[in-house]
């Protein structure tokens, strides 16, 4: 299961992350996040050890999406050493993530 990151714990978990880390923005109310969400928990347990994989809500948590410009939901973002390398916004398949995770965070 992906974990959960705050406003409070991005800085420690995303940016001086040692793992590349893809980031879900998502809301409860959302239902394509709710679609994504399975997924998300799937790649946290695929990748663990090589990408980290956590979960922001947008709703508890609006410092961070604001500073990333984030302006719809969900919206994945890849960082690696705290930069950020990619950015998906909208509902995208399993295999579109795990190619995004193979060709940017594990190359």
């Amino acid at each position: 299961m992906a974990e959960q990151v705050t406003d409070a714990t991005f800085e420690s978990l995303v940016l001086k992350s040692d793992l590349p880390v893809l980031l879900d923005f998502w809301a409860p109310w959302c239902g394509p996040c709710r679609a994504v969400g399975p997924i998300i928990d799937e790649l946290a347990k695929e990748y663990e050890g090589k990408v980290r994989v956590l979960k922001m809500n947008v709703d508890e948590n609006p410092a961070t999406p604001t500073k990333f410009g984030i302006r719809a939901i969900p919206t994945l973002v890849l960082f690696k050493n705290g930069e950020t390398l990619e950015q998906i916004t909208g509902a995208v398949t399993k295999v579109a993530m795990k190619e995004l995770l193979d060709s940017k965070a594990l190359a």
